[in-house]
């Protein structure tokens, strides 16, 4: 069995990723939600809103990429606007704390969050060479990024969860 994935706060990363990279990452950013969908279609309502240890439950991280996906959008608009530093995230996560994921439908989650997903990439999608080529310090990282760096940013967050998730449904079965 593989091993939890480390914490995401910890992730260290190496920006400065070529524009040509921008097409490969967009299509892991528009295969998550596929990919989250394939995880869990078969997986039990009771497991997908375990709690253990008191963490987040599968349907919370679920619910957590969709809650980002406000963030990733503004940074694009951060992006676009020219500004110096892209907005920071919430570092205690309280909006996954606060919607109460458990208790919506995962099917609305997860249709949700392809639609808030498909705009981020149409986003990018739309993105000029000069939008592409302007940068921006990232708030917790301290390092300059551009819409590349900004995008694997976004996909190692996604498959981050994706892990946990799977993590988390291995330890119970």
């Amino acid at each position: 069995m593989l091993h939890a994935p480390g914490k995401w706060f910890e992730r260290k990363f190496k920006l400065g990723l070529p524009n040509e990279m921008l097409p490969m990452i967009v299509e892991r950013l528009r295969g998550t939600p596929a990919r989250l969908e394939e995880r869990l279609h078969d997986v039990s309502h009771r497991r997908l809103i375990a709690k253990p240890g008191g963490e987040w439950s599968v349907q919370e991280h679920a619910g957590h990429l969709l809650d980002l996906e406000e963030l990733w959008n503004g940074r694009i608009l951060d992006f676009r606007l020219g500004t110096a530093a892209l907005r920071p995230a919430d570092l205690q996560n309280s909006k996954t704390h606060n919607a109460n994921h458990n208790e919506h439908e995962l099917k609305r989650i997860l249709l949700d969050f392809r639609t808030a997903r498909a705009h981020l990439v149409h986003s990018i999608e739309q993105c000029d060479d000069e939008l592409l080529n302007r940068s921006a310090l990232h708030p917790r990282l301290h390092q300059p990024m551009r819409i590349v760096d900004h995008a694997f940013f976004v996909a190692e967050h996604d498959d981050h969860h994706l892990a946990v998730i799977s993590h988390l449904l291995h330890r119970h079965d």
